[in-house]
């Protein structure tokens, strides 16, 4: 890897940090380190990253605000790419054109400031655009694929392309970047609607104040664990099973929300991991559901 650093800092690529705890870089605030982790400057420099990625046969991942993806406590062999540099933001009439690394709840406060409604469900999903598009992500029955014209990707052969919304086969929690993991999602072009501000405002003030009331969030976590089977809520399976405050080590199935596992305290990925085994067999054998685990799984065997 020492040969690799080498040729990236050469390279000019972006800033690293060799060893990178993960634990600072995902809300649940645990996982083992990376050897590598990687700010490429810009579309340019992504491209060259890759060409050593592919060329050294190095396994590596995108990670956005890491608010959806549990990290083993292993070490992560390989270079962790974060697209914090791909922030650029413009508004044109009704669309805004948006780099994959701007945060997404920002980007819903500077929508409703401009008086373009769509956005306003995602002022409470703390990742950035380009995760949110990855996982179509979504809330109070609207999603990403509702608002999303076009996104710029780079393919696995390293050319950057643009997908329609249509190409991007957007179904729930699914897009074509999960079918092509070569794909990096780069810059998005957004449609919006016109719409009165202090409506858009009220609103995702009220929907701020009903998440503190419901949700855990003085806790590090990574939001719903689980995905609502049809016609249920995975929270109230878990907690007819008498599992909120559920723990092993520091790691807690919420008292406040059933489908929210929390950090309390030092609690490592295995414990995390164990507790989300444990209420998959659990409702699997009280309900014959499996539940399917809505956040990404990274580095582990199984």
């Amino acid at each position: 890897m020492e040969k690799i650093i080498n040729e990236i800092m050469t390279k000019k690529i972006g800033d690293i940090i060799v060893d990178a705890k993960l634990s600072k870089y995902t809300t649940y605030k645990v996982g083992g380190t990376c050897k590598l982790l990687v700010y490429p400057k810009n579309v340019e420099k992504l491209v060259e990253l890759m060409e050593i990625i592919e060329r050294e046969n190095i396994k590596h991942f995108i990670l956005g605000n890491g608010s959806n993806v549990l990290f083993s406590d292993s070490v992560y062999d390989g270079i962790i790419i974060k697209l914090d540099n791909f922030k650029d933001l413009e508004f044109i009439g009704d669309k805004i054109i948006v780099g994959a690394g701007y945060n997404l709840i920002k980007l819903s406060l500077e929508a409703a400031k401009k008086g373009l409604g769509g956005l306003e469900f995602a002022s409470g999903i703390p990742g950035t655009v380009g995760g949110a598009v990855f996982m179509n992500a979504g809330a109070y029955e609207s999603d990403m694929k509702s608002i999303v014209e076009s996104v710029k990707v780079l393919t696995n052969d390293l050319k950057v392309i643009t997908l329609t919304n249509k190409e991007m086969k957007f179904r729930y929690r699914k897009s074509i970047l999960q079918d092509n993991r070569g794909f990096i999602c780069l810059e998005v072009v957004l449609k919006l609607k016109p719409s009165n501000r202090e409506l858009l405002e009220e609103i995702i003030k009220d929907r701020k104040l009903k998440r503190k009331r419901t949700q855990p969030l003085e806790y590090p976590s990574a939001g719903s664990v689980f995905r609502n089977p049809e016609g249920m809520f995975a929270g109230k399976l878990i907690e007819d099973l008498n599992l909120k405050g559920f723990q092993i080590g520091g790691a807690k199935i919420s008292e406040k929300h059933a489908n929210f596992i929390i950090n309390v305290g030092d609690a490592k990925a295995s414990d995390i991991k164990e507790i989300i085994d444990i209420v998959k067999k659990k409702v699997k054998k009280e309900y014959n559901i499996n539940l399917r685990v809505e956040q990404r799984l990274v580095n582990w065997d199984d």
